[in-house]
């Protein structure tokens, strides 16, 4: 802690906290960089294995085998200026590794040598951030050990070479000598040597500045003017010293709201700092994101990353894949990130790729490889961004955003106003005319898109097939705006007169990212406007309620979500149940008073105070119009005012008490700085006047950060960070000490996080699923549930994906729980066709469910393969992710999800075959309680295969069972019958005489509700006691028994030739070892209607028709109402007796009640008859019709019906057309 002392250590507003130097450290000399090294040439063999076409390039370009030029060697931190400070110890392994995350690079005179600036973030435990600049260049060698040690590898290298390749190396040399376009990589590498007389080689050397808050342009423009006084003829004024000491202890924060001006070697730096109401701190291009992908891309990216993809970023430049992290995440506000976030992953950090959990992380591409040389541990749920290529690759399912056509238009013409085209820039280096030849599919592999160089080219051309876009263009057409010739738009609310303090260009850059800013907030503003009506607080005090935090709903979804339009709901379902959403209501929980409020929680609540002003409409009162941004102008201002007028200005550098001769200035190499100047700051200036304890200065710098670094008061941090399910024990790898034990401790991590995933989803789907079922009569609407449940079971899906691709040996297609049960199906296979399978598996395999008794259909077997082989069947379902969520649907309707899975891990060899020994699945007790949460969904009743899966064939197993007393064998008539569900019903399907089961294939009908079942009356014995159908689904094994108990023919009960049967589901009686309870079934009891039909009149309706028609004809009417109602029953009543169908008495009454019902009617009917004179004679005094009070107490509970709305199905009304 020597640096930590003196008054630097009081400081906790200066402007940066460190300065540090990395590089070649001469006196170690060239170290490999083992675990990148080792990464490479795991990924290099890999390639190889794959027999690939290119093996000498990928071999040659990413293992030992290539050029010491171009490997890694080890970098370290050679300085750091000061020491240590205690708000914030330096963590050297997470800078030196993020400095340089590839290590060392050595050159020639011969390479290119341009300076590279890159920004990067150190997340600490608490989710508290750092942020580094590092501005890496290169330095001539002048150790004479190092360049004879690079001489030597390279005698070894081609030494080597020749053994191997010698053969083939010379004809290939000369060929493609003569043949320009096509170099080979080996070529390059063969001639690209480095010979110690001739050549002069160089070193990467990286200078950096760790910083509490992310003023990135200021940083930038510090280094590069610290590299420039180093390369140029002239010393620069002062000693370099001077500069450092100046912006690391003179130099402070500004304060919020506020604007800073300080000296650099060369020139002043500004940085501006937003106050407490405006969005927060961001410093990165905006522009440069919509460049790169174009608007189409970024809405996809973004809608993953507001979903919780697991998302990677690849590109050739640390700083792309920086800017475009930090700009999603900053677009996402008010939401945060809470998953891993390493938008820069170190080399030496690939086996984070195979973390089983939502991250956000940057790999960085070496230009040569494509996009199908990458091995992904995990596919199923990535959003794959190529942003050197202007590609991206999305999960399956994704929901598009809420208005997203009206957004896209919004941002597109802020873009346009910039000069930038909605759909991107493709720099490129070669010729606008070679690339529009190009096809889009080359352009992903082309292995100089990358570079920047040359002409611009519009990806125009490339982009017209995309949907969206022609809808944009068409849109934009119409309000009159070309898109070939754009004015770049003169802001007439910008104030002239207002002389800004920077140069043109930064000031577009701020008013763009401000304005892109503002829309997106907007959306959020708009979308949530209501949402504090929602939040459910807690009855509890804190302490209690953070206990419980797991079980407790923190937010009323369903109320929320039935407020919203329909487009929004397959969106909105998704994002609810996101950890952000939640960290995001129990920040609001938690902040209850606004003093205490997370400051952009402030921001937020603010503009929504502001919209509800502006709007003055009811709180809960939805739209679905699109509401554009009216805050720009007003924030744009606000930064033009600060840039206008500067509030602060630092001290300026000044001659320290150097030794003499130190700080002496060589051209072209970055001096040994004097550490005792640079290691303590000045015993007092004006920005440090208290010198109290530590603790209280981490609480101080906590207060002035936590408007933009979000940073709570430690109570607040700790429930939150708490109550984060999962985020917290694996929110950041650690980026240092990689030793095997370290890499373990992280997996278990995972395993646990990943059982604990499953246990609340498992809960929360139960929780939900049980709810609905109790409020199954019209609270609630239908179409919400179905969302909701449809985005439940697709994160369920999701966990097993992530589960299944966790410690992966080698991954085999996008989904690795679809690998694994074609593995499965193939072991089985073998082993059938080889005799050897035991008997007791065969048994396993075909074993039967047991159903009900009463039954005569044999329950379908259980089977994991031919529930594989229904979903192979299905030719809807393309992909190998499709398939798998499919047989998940499936099997959880068939209520054998845990048993299936556990039967697939019962096979330990495939296990441990496919499998690391890390994995989840080959954890036992892990896996033992991942399948018992499971099995709990066996308690409630699914259709999710069944709804979700509408259009595909079906095959439907029907069987008619007729009374055994009275001989069915008699029967001479043809029988038909017409099967209807929920989502259809079939054609009438002709029965074969005396063939009682049949099996038909026809679309999906849903869940089953009505049988129609008759006859032609043919032949001589043309009367049919018919006990009960049963119809059974093939595939889901769903049975539903029909019971009718009555006769079809004329002059028996009724006369009728044809009945509407009403279904339940049957349900098979549990195994004793899963003892699920039941949920009620769904269905409504068949024997309902008939109660009604039994005790209705069978005569009383025709005759009181007729009495109500001659009243008419004589015209003695009490009343006009009275006349509409007995109009209205006469209609109906004819209009029932003149139906084709050969329906009975009972029949004709059921379908009476049922339209009644349907139009509010039946009360009036029930007052009607009882007032008919010919009541009176039909019936008995002691009869319920003749009593008024009886007549009234069900007229009133028949009243009650009109709060529904009654629909019927078409079986029930058919050939009747009121």
């Amino acid at each position: 802690m020597s640096g930590g002392g003196g008054g630097g250590g009081s400081a906790p507003n200066r402007f940066a906290d460190y300065f540090v130097i990395c590089g070649l450290d001469t006196e170690t000399g060239l170290e490999p960089d083992e675990l990148s090294a080792l990464c490479q040439y795991i990924q290099a063999s890999k390639a190889r294995d794959g027999a690939s076409p290119f093996i000498s390039s990928t071999t040659e370009g990413e293992n030992f085998e290539q050029t010491p030029l171009r490997r890694t060697f080890k970098s370290k931190v050679l300085a750091r200026y000061p020491e240590n400070v205690e708000w914030n110890p330096f963590d050297q392994d997470a800078v030196g590794m993020l400095c340089m995350p590839k290590g060392l690079a050595f050159k020639t005179q011969a390479d290119p040598r341009e300076p590279q600036f890159h920004a990067f973030i150190i997340t600490r435990e608490d989710g508290s951030r750092t942020f580094g600049f590092a501005l890496t260049f290169y330095e001539e060698v002048t150790s004479k050990q190092i360049c004879s040690a690079m001489q030597t590898l390279y005698h070894m290298h081609n030494a080597e070479y020749d053994v191997l390749h010698a053969p083939p190396a010379d004809g290939r040399d000369q060929s493609s000598m003569e043949d320009g376009e096509d170099t080979p990589v080996t070529k390059l590498q063969r001639f690209n040597s480095y010979d110690i007389s001739r050549d002069t080689l160089y070193v990467s050397k990286c200078i950096c500045l760790i910083t509490p808050m992310s003023f990135m342009k200021a940083c930038r423009s510090v280094l590069e003017q610290l590299h420039q006084a180093v390369t140029s003829p002239q010393p620069p004024p002062l000693p370099l010293e001077s500069y450092i000491y100046n912006v690391l202890y003179e130099v402070p924060l500004p304060p919020p709201g506020r604007s800073l001006k300080f000296s650099g070697v060369y020139g002043p730096i500004i940085c501006q700092r937003p106050s407490t109401n405006e969005l927060p701190l961001f410093d990165f291009p905006v522009k440069e994101v919509f460049e790169l992908l174009g608007v189409e891309n970024v809405f996809q990216l973004f809608t993953c990353a507001l979903l919780e993809f697991q998302i990677l970023l690849y590109s050739q430049h640390y700083q792309r894949l920086m800017t475009v992290a930090e700009t999603i995440t900053a677009l996402m506000f008010p939401f945060q990130w809470q998953h891993v976030y390493v938008p820069i992953l170190p080399a030496s950090l690939l086996h984070f790729l195979d973390a089983p959990v939502p991250y956000l992380m940057g790999l960085h591409s070496n230009g040569l490889d494509d996009r199908s040389k990458l091995e992904l541990p995990q596919e199923a749920n990535l959003c794959f961004v190529d942003i050197d290529n202007h590609f991206i690759e999305l999960p399956e399912d994704l929901p598009q955003f809420p208005n997203k056509l009206e957004f896209v238009q919004e941002v597109s013409e802020i873009l346009m106003a910039f000069g930038i085209p909605p759909e991107g820039n493709l720099h490129c280096s070669e010729s606008a005319s070679k690339l529009k030849r190009l096809r889009a599919s080359e352009l992903v592999s082309d292995k100089r898109n990358g570079n920047i160089a040359g002409s611009p080219l519009h990806s125009y051309e490339l982009l017209k097939e995309n949907e969206t876009i022609a809808r944009l263009q068409a849109l934009v057409k119409r309000t009159g705006v070309s898109l070939e010739k754009l004015e770049v738009r003169e802001d007439p609310s910008s104030n002239k007169d207002l002389k800004v303090q920077c140069d043109e260009e930064e000031l577009r850059i701020y008013q763009l990212n401000i304005q892109i800013r503002e829309v997106f907030a907007n959306r959020f503003t708009q979308m949530f406007a209501d949402y504090e009506v929602f939040v459910i607080q807690p009855s509890q005090d804190k302490e209690s309620w953070f206990t419980n935090r797991e079980q407790m709903q923190n937010f009323d979804k369903a109320s929320f979500l039935s407020d919203q339009p329909e487009p929004y709901l397959p969106f909105l379902s998704r994002f609810l149940e996101t950890q952000m959403f939640a960290s995001f209501i129990d920040n609001k929980i938690m902040c209850h008073d606004d003093d205490d409020k997370d400051p952009v929680l402030r921001v937020f609540d603010s503009r929504i105070d502001k919209i509800r002003l502006l709007n003055v409409r009811t709180p809960t009162l939805r739209t679905s119009m699109y509401q554009k941004c009216t805050t720009v102008d007003e924030a744009e201002k606000a930064i033009e005012l600060r840039l206008a007028k500067i509030d602060h200005t630092a001290i300026h550098p000044h001659l320290l008490d150097m030794k003499i001769g130190q700080g002496k200035y060589e051209p072209g190499f970055f001096p040994k700085l004097q550490s005792d100047v640079l290691s303590t700051g000045p015993a007092s200036n004006k920005w440090t006047k208290r010198n109290a304890p530590a603790q209280w200065r981490r609480k101080d710098r906590q207060k002035q950060h936590t408007e933009h670094l979000r940073l709570d008061n430690d109570q607040r941090e700790k429930y939150i960070q708490e109550a984060r399910t999962m985020g917290s024990t694996i929110r950041q790898p650690k980026l240092s000490n990689l030793s095997p034990s370290v890499i373990a401790q992280t997996n278990w991590k995972f395993v646990e996080g990943l059982l604990k995933e499953c246990r609340n989803k498992t809960k929360r789907m139960l929780v939900e699923k049980m709810g609905r079922e109790a409020v199954e009569l019209g609270h609630g609407e239908v179409n919400i549930t179905g969302v909701e449940e449809n985005t439940l079971i697709a994160s369920l899906c999701d966990l097993l994906e992530r589960i299944w691709s966790h410690g992966l040996q080698v991954k085999q297609g996008k989904s690795a729980l679809w690998s694994h049960l074609l593995h499965y199906q193939d072991n089985r296979q073998r082993k059938l066709t080889s005799g050897s399978l035991s008997t007791s598996g065969i048994l396993l395999d075909s074993e039967r469910r047991k159903s009900d008794a009463s039954s005569l259909m044999p329950p379908l077997r259980i089977s994991l393969i031919q529930d594989m082989r229904h979903i192979q069947n299905i030719g809807e379902i393309k992909t190998d992710v499709g398939k798998a969520r499919a047989w998940v649907r499936l099997s959880m309707e068939k209520k054998l999800l845990s048993r299936h899975l556990k039967q697939l891990l019962s096979d330990h060899e495939l296990t441990k075959k496919l499998y690391k020994r890390y994995a989840f699945l080959r954890c036992d007790d892990e896996k033992e309680q991942f399948l018992y949460h499971l099995l709990s969904f066996n308690a409630v009743d699914y259709f999710c295969f069944t709804n979700v899966f509408t259009t595909i064939l079906i095959p439907y197993h029907i069987l008619i069972v007729p009374s055994k007393k009275l001989g069915g064998s008699m029967f001479t008539a043809n029988p038909w019958i017409c099967i209807s569900g929920e989502l259809g019903e079939t054609q009438i399907l002709q029965i074969p005489r005396n063939v009682l089961e049949m099996t038909f294939e026809c679309q999906n009908l849903g869940k089953l509700t009505t049988v129609q079942i008759g006859h032609d009356n043919s032949g001589l014995y043309a009367k049919w006691l018919v006990e009960y159908v049963m119809v059974r689904n093939e595939i889901t094994g769903h049975t539903y028994k029909f019971p009718c108990g009555r006769w079809l023919g004329k002059g028996m009960d009724d006369g009728s030739l044809e009945r509407i049967l009403v279904g339940e589901l049957l349900t098979s009686q549990p195994e004793v070892d899963e003892r699920p309870c039941r949920t009620p079934p769904l269905q409504q009891s068949p024997s309902v209607i008939r109660r009604l039909v039994t005790i209705s009149p069978n005569n009383k309706p025709k005759k009181a028709q007729t009495y109500y028609e001659t009243l008419e004809q004589n015209e003695v009417v009490p009343e006009e109402n009275w006349h509409t109602r007995a109009r209205n029953f006469c209609r109906f009543v004819t209009a029932i007796n003149n139906t084709p169908r050969n329906i009975g008495k009972d029949g004709k009454f059921q379908m009476l009640v049922c339209l009644g019902a349907r139009d509010h009617l039946l009360h009036h009917w029930i007052a009607l008859l009882a007032d008919c004179p010919i009541t009176a004679h039909m019936y008995e005094d002691v009869a319920l019709i003749k009593d008024h009070t009886l007549v009234n107490s069900l007229i009133r509970v028949l009243q009650t019906l009109q709060e529904f709305n009654i629909t019927l199905e078409t079986s029930l009304v058919k050939g009747i057309d009121i």
